[in-house]
């Protein structure tokens, strides 16, 4: 059985590091802690900085149908998509069986899994792969290439992306994000940021025409061997995308939350 504060670990790392994101996209983006609503919302194009997430502990089937209301009420209001981040093993055995069903009535539609994730397992050996080399993103062209392959790995017009990263001071400086160059041409990219005593990794891709390769576990690995040789953090912590869930785990990540991601209903 998960440790249930591996699962609270999990939903405060998103908390926390999405409410730097939103406020280096906007300062002035909707970053509220409401009983039981953590809201992250800069209502840019790029929905993953578009977040809302629960963080009751052990919320009963009634409390769950409260939270999900007032969620998607705080959708409605906004301009662009986003999406509710459900981790599914904070709620009660009756809210996390009827959750689909209490989604639905809330207006709610179930959009895709993902996996929370950490490890004790800093540093790691600096990767070597045969066909690329790595390089930090520094400049706004190394980051809006790393924005573009992030968008075509999640199916997002490249605007999307890049509204949400282009001109960013925090991913050039703090994050230590990286891409994986084949010949020369950006093909694959993942980044770590300190949070709270860990290294969240966050928005590892591959582009779709060079997946199957290892390229995002060896970007990975340098993100994290990069992250930890500066900040000397041993504990890491991500959330995986049904995609990414079978590689962190021969990195050293161990799943504790499954991870439901909603967004608004038709």
């Amino acid at each position: 059985m998960r440790d249930l504060a591996d699962s609270i670990e999990s939903m405060e790392q998103l908390a926390t590091v999405w409410r730097a994101m939103v406020l280096d996209r906007d300062p002035h983006a909707d970053v509220r802690d409401l009983p039981g609503i953590a809201v992250r919302w800069a209502d840019c194009r790029f929905a993953f900085w578009n977040c809302v997430t629960l963080t009751d502990v052990g919320a009963d089937a009634g409390l769950l149908k409260q939270r999900l209301n007032e969620t998607a009420e705080i959708m409605r209001s906004k301009t662009h998509a986003g999406f509710l981040w459900v981790f599914e093993d904070l709620l009660d055995p009756r809210a996390r069986s009827g959750l689909g069903e209490a989604a639905e009535q809330a207006g709610l539609r179930y959009a895709f899994p993902g996996t929370g994730m950490a490890g004790d397992l800093l540093p790691v050996p600096e990767p070597v792969h045969p066909e690329l080399t790595f390089v930090r993103v520094t400049d706004d062209d190394l980051l809006r290439a790393y924005a573009d392959i992030n968008s075509r790995a999640y199916g997002f017009p490249l605007e999307d992306g890049r509204d949400g990263l282009t001109g960013s001071a925090l991913w050039k400086s703090r994050v230590f994000a990286y891409l994986g160059l084949r010949d020369g041409v950006p093909v694959t990219c993942a980044a770590a940021i300190e949070a709270d005593g860990r290294l969240f990794v966050a928005l590892v891709a591959t582009d779709p025409a060079w997946e199957r390769r290892g390229y995002g576990e060896a970007v990975t690995r340098k993100a994290l061997h990069e992250g930890a040789r500066a900040t000397g953090l041993t504990r890491a912590t991500l959330h995986a995308t049904a995609a990414g869930a079978p590689v962190y785990p021969r990195i050293g990540f161990r799943p504790n939350s499954p991870v439901r991601f909603y967004s608004l209903g038709d």
